[in-house]
């Protein structure tokens, strides 16, 4: 079983002056999920090498188990500062992709053209793609049979509620949920940092941090 786990290259906070990336739960959380069942993992990003880790997600109140694990397993950690370039990479070789969040996907990988194609090209070749927090935004602009991909699809992703919570409603290029909504993706959602997970076909969406454990174990249960 391989999966491959592509996090954003884009590290500044819109205008504001502030660091953003990948929030790390989104990663260490899904990386041992599919490690501990016995996955080949591959960690891509687009420009390759230590993708930026948003500095929040790595206050000491945001911690959690797989973070602390992340922090002493140096084999990973050498994984995630040598990512593989994105556009070296081919869905032939894997049997999932999965997309964690944090704000940077907003920017890059929601427009990213290798990025694109390589969902397209997974999710057409009956290959399930999977999407947590801010990282179903990469979806946005990816088809299936010439309509959107989250086109009558249950969805769910961060919240208008959560990103409100966190101040950054004017500075991210676009909200996830209208953006999914404008789609045509039948939007769901649970209270604001509760875990969802939402499997509709080959399609994985997950709502916040809160849920990158769950997001991840529903991949593995449609690759089973």
């Amino acid at each position: 079983m391989k999966i491959l786990m592509v996090l954003t290259s884009h590290d500044k906070l819109g205008n504001t002056g502030d660091k953003t990336g990948f929030w790390l739960e989104e990663f260490a959380s899904p990386y041992y999920v599919f490690k501990d069942a016995g996955a080949d993992v591959t960690v891509a990003s687009p420009k390759g090498g230590q993708p930026p880790i948003d500095p929040k997600s790595d206050d000491p109140k945001n911690q959690t188990d797989a973070q602390d694990r992340f922090k002493s397993d140096m084999e990973a950690q050498v994984v995630l500062a040598n990512t593989w370039p994105l556009d070296r990479m081919s869905a032939a070789d894997y049997d999932a992709v999965f997309y964690p969040g944090g704000h940077g996907p907003l920017w890059d990988l929601a427009e990213d053209q290798d990025s694109i194609k390589l969902i397209e090209d997974f999710y057409d070749n009956g290959k399930p793609v999977a999407a947590v927090c801010h990282a179903p935004a990469v979806l946005r602009h990816v088809e299936s049979n010439g309509e959107p991909i989250v086109k009558g699809k249950r969805v769910t992703g961060f919240t208008n509620s959560e990103e409100e919570a966190v101040h950054l409603t004017n500075v991210v290029p676009f909200l996830v949920e209208d953006e999914l909504k404008r789609l045509g993706g039948k939007f769901e959602k649970v209270d604001d940092w509760q875990s969802l997970a939402i499997v509709d076909g080959r399609l994985i969406t997950g709502q916040n941090p809160s849920s990158s454990e769950a997001t991840a174990k529903a991949l593995l249960g449609v690759l089973h």
